[in-house]
């Protein structure tokens, strides 16, 4: 039962603190068993089986070979095929489906398996190592916060540091960051970066910074109790960003393409073991092209997105490396427990077949906006803060060696074999070797609880808990040879299926990652099913024509462990989930107004009305200094996609960022004197369907100043992390007119009003104080 409940003493029978029948026990510190060891848990973002060359893979990673060489390489080890999933089994011990994390929390639905809410009945792995007396602490990304909680406000429960067990947390709360200017939490409080990328920031060294001063500390003053960290870092999901010194390590490397880089690789994973003599290279699939058929005049571009790629994840190891060499001068390396997860899914195939410079095109389900021409003329500044970029599906599809297709495709290998090394020299014997149980992430939690002595809680918070849903690996620490424990397991991804039982597998691919389109995917009965026996280690031997009866008895096992862990029922839809009232999840705001106040920043678009595709307008009041003002008096988004309002040589003007491919930027003809007055942005959408343009019209206190035009806009989302800001434009700034440093408004917001469809439009363009007080009343 946690917490442990309190023991009370008996009440005093004397008098005097001095008599000698005065006794009472000595106040014990809650701590775990005396063997129980620090636990580092290292996750790798978005990388493929085949990438590290931990894994024969053509990326030097000397970390990850170094804890290699003194552990275990767990060659059959699984994950869910996409972040949010993967991360909430890991941290939970139970199916990504049984904890509601089906998709990414941005698509949670209001079905149990796809809610994004973990039920309170199934407590998280830190949260228990805590209250067993654990110190503990997440860096990095968490993915797991339901969006309608990811405000400046909360709630808190899902966050790391709050309901999710972590004493301590600095990381970005959302699906990816940009490496050079994230959206940072310590705990649940907005941060800044302490530098700028042209001062040499970036987060992976960041937080491993963060990460160390933490775990000193710890030693420092805790040394007692063991610790729990989670290092999860933003890499290696795009953007790839990584300073240039490090991709030019690899230049030339990849001009071959990626069909010969599978064949290399393939060959190296043969030799040192982690694939058998006998496995089959699996063929590319029809829809992944050929090296040979891409154009000439783009294989530059693509060689060059590999080469940023590899170098970004070598520097993600490099990171590493700084964490445990900590741990070595701190000399408690050989007493941690180490799991280093070579990826939460497999290889990204979400940047289309020719790469991106900016992946919020991809998000948006936009394709063709980049030509061939506009890559190559953006070719220097891959991997820089002035690029977004993601490498094209064929390179995915070689960092997933030797398996079929990629992340998101449950269904195959590929999207769910990860390379993972075990290292605990004080609890493991074995030294460099290879273990080929079958395992999957959810095995993570019980085997931390089992090397620490500590049983499964039957009671948390007063909550009776479900069983966990995983397997210990201490069993195989030190016998290779022991029969694996792990012998059935669904996978679930869009649609994408499958089941492992014993050896075998039925799988069916219902969808690709980088398809938007709903209309071209099959039924669900007609999805086409595949059959792989015991001794196919890659899947590259379709058996369902010569046992059709085999092939039936794993799909019906499949639908028995859907329903037994809430996977049903199946939904591929994409674009729709991300419409919170399609999908059935709350949202913050509701009605066609919203009223915010000078100071509010941090605000994801889940925070804020929704200003896509619709006739809206934004009015705020300021107050402008003696001197002028200059700066944004509001902003969402940033340098790859968003809109600002602002002032320009003490001018109003708006500018919208189209994918940070062409700005369309409004300036007014009148400056704003000192003193109060309203700023106002009517933008009238033309209408006709999704990202269509609009007129701009600027306002100085009901005058109308100056008008534009904005040719095409953001159908979906602006970012995946940048945010709304009132009277500032952190991270990355919408509008190339001011700087980061520049864009902070130097005089008052008192407060911002942003209205949709017919309420964006006034007789007089002003907001009277009766009129501002019934819509803040209306948000009550």
């Amino acid at each position: 039962m946690l917490p442990i409940p309190h023991v009370e003493q008996p009440a005093s029978a004397t008098y005097d603190a001095k008599d000698p029948d005065t006794s009472y026990p000595p106040i014990e510190p809650l701590l775990p068993p005396p063997s129980a060891p620090n636990v580092l848990v290292i996750l790798i973002d978005d990388c493929g089986f085949g990438a590290s060359s931990a894994f024969g893979g053509p990326i030097a990673t000397p970390t990850f070979d170094r804890l290699a060489a003194g552990g275990l390489r767990y060659s059959r080890f699984h994950t869910t095929a996409l972040c949010s999933p993967t991360r909430a089994a890991l941290l939970s011990g139970r199916n990504h489906h049984s904890v509601g994390m089906g998709g990414v929390t941005e698509m949670a639905t209001s079905a149990p398996g796809y809610s994004s809410v973990r039920p309170n009945t199934k407590a998280p792995l830190p949260e228990i190592l805590k209250l067993n007396g654990y110190s503990t602490a997440q860096f990095g990304k968490c993915h797991e916060v339901p969006v309608w909680q990811t405000g400046p406000l909360g709630p808190f429960d899902a966050w790391p540091s709050a309901g999710g067990g972590f004493e301590y947390f600095y990381g970005f709360i959302g699906g990816e960051a940009n490496q050079y200017a994230p959206s940072i939490y310590r705990n649940t409080v907005p941060v800044e970066p302490p530098r700028t990328p042209e001062q040499g920031y970036h987060f992976t060294e960041d937080m491993t910074d963060q990460a160390i001063a933490w775990i000193r500390q710890q030693r420092a003053l805790m040394g007692a109790k063991p610790f729990f960290v989670y290092w999860a870092p933003g890499a290696t999901h795009a953007p790839h960003h990584v300073p240039v010194q490090w991709p030019d390590r690899y230049r030339g490397r990849f001009d071959d393409g990626w069909d010969r880089l599978r064949e290399r690789t393939f060959a190296r994973q043969q030799e040192i073991g982690v694939v058998p003599p006998d496995a089959q290279l699996t063929a590319r699939p029809a829809e992944i092209p050929a090296w040979d058929d891409m154009p000439e005049d783009l294989k530059p571009v693509l060689a060059r997105q590999m080469e940023v790629y590899a170098g970004f994840l070598e520097h993600t190891d490099h990171h590493a490396g700084r964490l445990i060499e900590a741990l070595a001068d701190l000399e408690v390396l050989d007493d941690t427990l180490i799991y280093c997860i070579i990826g939460d899914n497999g290889a990204s195939a979400e940047g289309t077949v020719n790469g991106t410079f900016n992946e919020h095109i991809i998000l948006n389900g936009i394709e063709g906006l980049e030509t061939p021409e506009f890559m190559a003329s953006r070719i220097g500044d891959f991997g820089t803060p002035r690029a977004y970029n993601h490498y094209a599906v064929g390179w995915a599809h070689a960092m997933d060696t030797p398996y079929q297709w990629t992340k998101q495709v449950a269904s195959h290998w590929g999207g769910t074999r990860n390379g993972t090394i075990v290292h605990w020299p004080a609890g493991i014997t074995a030294r460099g070797e290879l273990r080929h149980q079958f395992h999957h992430v959810i095995d993570v939690a019980p085997t931390v609880l089992e090397a620490a002595g500590l049983p499964q809680p039957d009671f948390v918070h007063g909550v009776q808990q479900a069983a966990l849903e995983g397997v210990s690996m201490v069993y195989t620490f030190d016998d290779p040879n022991a029969a694996e424990r792990h012998d059935t397991q669904y996978f679930e991804m869009f649609v994408n299926r499958g089941i492992y039982h014993k050896g075998w597998t039925a799988v069916t691919r219902h969808s690709v990652p980088w398809s938007f389109t709903q209309a071209l995917l099959p039924g669900y009965d007609d999805d086409v099913w595949e059959l792989y026996g015991p001794d196919d280690w890659t899947q590259a031997r379709d058996l369902s024509a010569q046992q059709p009866d085999k092939l039936r008895q794993l799909q019906r096992l499949f639908l028995t462990e859907a329903a037994r862990f809430n996977v049903l029922p199946l939904d591929d839809r994409r674009p729709e989930r991300f419409n919170a009232d399609l999908a059935g999840r709350p949202t913050l705001i509701r009605g066609d107004r919203q009223l915010l106040y000078g100071g509010m920043g941090r605000l994801s678009e889940n925070s804020v009305v929704i200003v896509k595709n619709k006739s809206h307008a934004v009015t705020a009041q300021v107050t402008v200094p003696p001197n002028g003002a200059q700066g944004a008096i509001i902003a969402q988004g940033g340098a790859f996609g968003g809109w600002s309002l602002y002032v320009k040589d003490g001018k109003p003007a708006y500018c919208y960022n189209l994918f940070g491919l062409k700005t369309f930027t409004v300036v007014g003809t009148q400056s704003i004197l000192p003193g109060d007055h309203q700023v106002r942005m009517e933008f009238a959408y033309d209408g006709g369907g999704l990202g269509k343009g609009g007129t701009v019209t600027l306002y100085l206190d009901g005058t109308n100043v100056g008008e534009g035009r904005v040719d095409a806009t953001v159908p979906m989302v602006f970012s995946a992390d940048e945010t709304t800001d009132v009277g500032n434009d952190t991270a990355t700034t919408v509008s190339p007119d001011y700087s980061l440093h520049e864009a902070a408004f130097t005089g008052q917001v008192h407060w911002v009003e942003i209205t949709l469809g017919p309420d964006a439009h006034h007789s007089d363009d002003l907001i009277s104080a009766d009129d501002r007080y019934k819509i803040a009343m209306t948000r009550q």
